[in-house]
């Protein structure tokens, strides 16, 4: 018997939802999002870990249905081949040696750009572009002329494609059944990219037993697609919470006595980085991943069936109180807080997690030395909405 939830409330203010749910059933049947809902932390673990039993290599899957099979939408030694192409530049040190310096110059930047005007809605003037700007770089784009702004505009219409597709609905098979014209365009740029020699990531994705052309596109989308969504959306929700805190409208909601790395008005650089993780936790800008039932399989007590959809959400499983203690107060020094699966676990763990975070902890510290006293503009209030997605859709802010 499933269990009805009010969409609307799922969009807007999740997780009172999300509680009750996971009160009721780590796992429940839920009508109106065509499958099963996962709200615990173990069941959702559980799914995350076991990519026999629960896949994303199925024709329903939304993103492959607008670029092709990727990492993203295969599993087993199909994934692996994919995701090792293009794994290795992913890694920590190789993150920070290749991109850390570019980030941080690009992050200034921005911030020096807005900062005359004393006020922005910094998706569109700030994370955004941003996000765009590395990705540009990182797949070696910018050798071809493409600018962080029509990667962007790719970003979105992709985007689009995507979320227009229900998640359950059957769907033929075959790669890209939904023609997107950004997608030509983007694919036409990464085999001009590879043609050039000027893009290290693609031309080594493309090496002798690697990907083809075809393949390497795909990847290169769904990169793309991860690396602007979810980083856009991890800059505004943590700029968000660090905002709302008690005292941050006087610059001193991070303060703490004692700090060596003291910002402008006492803002403590040194808890950036727990911010930032517990802002994933709290709201993590994807808040649901999804996965298709191999077979019959028992999970938290429930009875899932061969083909049906389960949705993973991932914002649930985050605020799980048998993890995470008081899991609604956000606290930047939760020692807990890295446990999260903002960027999933398993063999689809967020290949790009470690850029992710350097870039998220390098744009607060430069927004934080950029616009002294930095805050939420009192006008335009901001909310974090969407299902899938979760991010400000718009996050109005202004300093002195």
């Amino acid at each position: 018997m499933g269990v009805n939830v009010n969409l609307e409330e799922l969009d807007t203010d999740p997780h009172p939802v999300l509680a009750r749910l996971r009160a009721r059933s780590p796992a429940c049947w839920v009508p109106e999002v065509g499958g099963w809902l996962v709200t615990g932390y173990a069941a959702a673990a559980e799914v995350l870990m076991d990519a026999v039993s629960f896949t994303v290599d199925d024709p329903r899957f939304t993103t492959a249905r607008v670029t092709g099979a990727s990492m993203l939408s295969l599993d087993g030694e199909r994934h692996a081949r994919h995701r090792a192409a293009f794994a290795r530049a992913f890694r920590p040190a190789d993150a920070r040696a290749w991109l850390g310096d570019f980030i941080r110059a690009e992050a200034a930047r921005l911030a020096a750009r807005i900062r005359p005007q004393g006020q922005a809605e910094l998706r569109t003037a700030f994370a955004g572009p941003l996000a765009a700007a590395v990705m540009a770089q990182a797949l070696g784009l910018t050798s071809v002329g493409i600018t962080p702004g029509t990667v962007l505009a790719w970003y979105r219409d992709i985007v689009a494609a995507v979320t227009d597709l229900p998640a359950g609905d059957p769907a033929p098979a075959g790669p890209a059944t939904v023609p997107v014209a950004s997608f030509a365009e983007l694919a036409a740029a990464v085999r001009a990219a590879m043609d050039s020699g000027r893009a290290p990531l693609l031309s080594e994705a493309a090496q002798p037993g690697g990907l083809h052309a075809g393949e390497v596109t795909a990847n290169a989308a769904v990169v793309l697609f991860g690396g602007i969504e979810t980083t856009e959306g991890m800059i505004g929700n943590a700029v968000l919470e660090m905002l709302r805190q008690p005292g941050a409208e006087l610059g001193l909601g991070l303060s703490r006595a004692g700090s060596a790395a003291l910002g402008p008005r006492g803002w403590d650089l040194d808890l950036v980085p727990g911010l930032v993780e517990e802002s994933l936790r709290i709201e993590p800008a994807a808040a649901v991943v999804d996965r298709y039932a191999t077979r019959d399989v028992p999970l938290a007590g429930a009875g899932i069936r061969a083909g049906d959809l389960v949705r993973v959400s991932l914002a649930g499983a985050n605020r799980d109180p048998e993890i995470f203690a008081d899991p609604d107060r956000f606290d930047p020094r939760r020692p807990e807080a890295a446990r999260h699966l903002a960027f999933a676990r398993g063999p689809h763990f967020c290949i790009g997690a470690h850029l992710a975070r350097l870039e998220a902890v390098t744009a607060l510290t430069a927004l934080i030395a950029g616009l002294p006293g930095l805050r939420l503009d009192p006008g335009c209030p901001a909310e974090v909405r969407g299902l899938v997605f979760r991010k400000p859709g718009e996050l109005r802010v202004r300093w002195d």
